[in-house]
């Protein structure tokens, strides 16, 4: 629910706020004060592209603000917006509201805010599309297509769970029968990659590369290169230490034999400082003895065949063949066939394998034929059901020989057609991402005409009562759309008299489980609200400003709006007859509030 709106220089408002309530709230004002900005900010607040020219002249840039209450929507919705809201770092206020906002600059990007974090525009999509529900004149005309019919239809019909079914179904086919197409296409050029891909793993194999092989061979190699004189400097370090070949003789000019007679000297001394000397001694014999070892166990690991270096370095040419060609070291070489050997498993061109895949397109098929099947038949058996509600309520709408009609019929397969589906009935139909149906709303306005599509049948006035009608049944019989805010800009275009009497008491009831907010210029629409909000240009310079009206200016609006006579006596008199007649029909539809008692 929307709480609280701020625009800051944007169209003729140079800084207006505005609070909302529950219910339902009418925005008036003369025409050019700017009461549609206040629907243009909400498309701002909803991720609508951003017009520098809605820019008021003289700013730098237009700001509107929005403050959200989520805490009527359903546990399902409130998680979803929780999840928004977590992976974009935003937070909500102390009273557990969310503010988003949006700046529009005269120059330069536009930036989008929410929950005081810098978000991407889609993200304010995102999180006002379960919040906000906007119809505008625009709107009325995207009732004509096809894709928008559709899903009213879907949404009155509550199929969400089989559309993601056969959608889930219709991938996997399309993904298999590209794949055996592709195949089949391409048969000779995939063998030709088998047998290259066949031919590298054999060679690959035959040398049989180790991780890390190459640089171990190149430390070996360096070292059988120098093998002498590493084995003179190890040799002699040895002698040094231990005075000869055999550790257990040691040689008196030894450096072992040295530091022992040391050691001696010291602990004969009673000095005690000495005595740590012959400790510390003691560990330096230590130490030289197992240096002395370790020098032992290198030369005796030296290699001593003649051959030693000509085999490494024959066993590196042979790995060198293979970082030639297949990559530039042999970790590159081992991962080329890991991932050599998993294409070449997903090149199966035999026969077997094509027949295989055949059969695996075929069983998807019927999958999504019966997916199909099942979502089509919800359809048909939903639209007779919508068609009769929405027939009902222009009836109250001042259309009482209206016939609304919705058609739908499953959309025909060409031969040439990528996704062409047959029915298990033998009937091949296009597979579409929304399904096989074809779905249109047709009208016939008046007793004795034929039903034709809205676009041929409906007139500007009918066509937004038709819009008015599905909102209020898909209000009234679609689960957790509760808690949703609901904005008409203007839905009372071309319509005037007594229908403009019923589109106010239909709004009234559409406001008992939504708020609603309205922009009309319709007196008998305002009178229905519980809220009467009037923009107006009494700011200066232009600028105009929003006003929550009272009472009594309620009845000087109505009146102006009726005849421009809001000062004249015959004028309120007749706003008052307005405002009494209105809550007489909510007190009879049950939607009588406290603020219109």
């Amino acid at each position: 629910m929307l709480t609280e709106i701020r625009i800051e220089s944007l169209g003729a408002i140079s800084a207006a706020t505005a609070e909302f309530d529950r219910g339902l709230t009418v925005l008036t004002g003369e025409t050019g004060t700017g009461k549609t900005m206040v629907v243009t900010g909400l498309h701002l607040l909803g991720g609508a592209r951003a017009d520098a020219t809605r820019v008021r002249s003289g700013a730098a840039r237009a700001v509107v603000e929005g403050r959200f209450s989520t805490a009527e929507l359903s546990d399902a919705a409130a998680a979803q917006i929780d999840q928004l809201l977590d992976s974009s770092g935003a937070d909500r206020d102390e009273d557990g509201s969310v503010i988003a906002a949006r700046s529009v600059n005269r120059e330069g990007p536009s930036r989008a805010y929410l929950g005081g974090r810098g978000v991407p525009a889609k993200s304010l999509t995102g999180f006002t599309e379960g919040l906000l529900t906007l119809h505008g004149q625009n709107d009325q005309l995207r009732l004509m297509r096809p894709d928008e019919q559709r899903a009213a239809l879907d949404k009155f019909a509550g199929v969400g769970a089989r559309l993601d079914r056969y959608r889930a179904a219709r991938d996997a086919w399309l993904s298999a029968r590209r794949e055996l197409v592709d195949r089949r296409d391409r048969a000779r050029e995939l063998a030709q990659e088998a047998d290259r891909l066949a031919f590298g793993l054999r060679e690959i194999d035959a040398v049989d590369p180790q991780p890390g092989e190459d640089e171990t061979l190149t430390l070996e190699i360096r070292r059988l290169s120098e093998l002498d004189a590493l084995r003179a400097a190890a040799t002699g370090a040895r002698t040094a230490l231990t005075g000869g070949d055999d550790f257990a003789e040691l040689s008196p000019s030894s450096a072992t034999d040295r530091l022992g007679q040391a050691r001696v000297v010291l602990e004969g001394t009673d000095d005690t400082a000495l005595w740590v000397l012959a400790e510390q001694l003691s560990g330096a014999m230590t130490v030289v003895g197992d240096v002395a070892r370790e020098l032992g166990d290198y030369l005796g690991e030296l290699p001593t065949e003649a051959d030693a270096l000509d085999t490494r370095l024959a066993r590196q040419a042979e790995l060198r063949t293979l970082t030639r060609k297949y990559a530039s070291d042999v970790a590159g070489v081992l991962a080329w066939a890991a991932e050599s050997r998993a294409r070449l498993a997903g090149l199966d061109v035999s026969e077997e394998a094509m027949v295989a895949l055949a059969a695996r397109v075929d069983e998807l098929a019927g999958a999504v034929a019966t997916a199909a099947t099942e979502l089509s038949a919800a359809r048909g058996k939903a639209a007779g059901k919508l068609a009769k509600a929405v027939s009902a309520e222009l009836s109250g709408l001042a259309m009482a020989d209206a016939e609304f009609a919705i058609g739908v019929v499953t959309s025909p397969g060409a031969a040439d057609d990528p996704a062409v589906l047959t029915l298990p009935s033998g009937q091949q139909v296009h597979a579409g991402a929304d399904g096989i149906d074809d779905v249109e709303f047709g009208l016939a306005a008046h007793r004795g005409m034929d039903v034709l599509p809205l676009a041929k049948s409906a007139s500007g006035g009918e066509l937004s009562r038709v819009m008015l009608a599905l909102e209020v049944v898909l209000a009234t019989t679609v689960r957790d759309s509760a808690g949703t805010t609901m904005v008409f800009d203007e839905v009372d275009a071309g319509v005037g008299g007594r229908a403009a009497v019923q589109i106010g008491r239909r709004l009234a009831r559409l406001a008992q489980t939504h708020q609603v907010i309205v922009v009309t210029h319709l007196p008998q629409v305002a009178a229905y609200a519980d809220a009467h909000l009037t923009v107006d240009s009494g700011g200066g310079r232009g600028a105009s400003t929003v006003r929550h009206l009272g009472d009594d200016d309620r009845v000087a609006e109505l009146a102006r709006m009726l005849a421009g006579l809001g000062e004249s006596d015959t004028g309120r008199a007749h706003a008052r007859e307005l405002l009494a007649a209105a809550r007489e029909h909510r007190a009879e539809d049950g939607s009588v509030t406290p603020q219109n008692v």
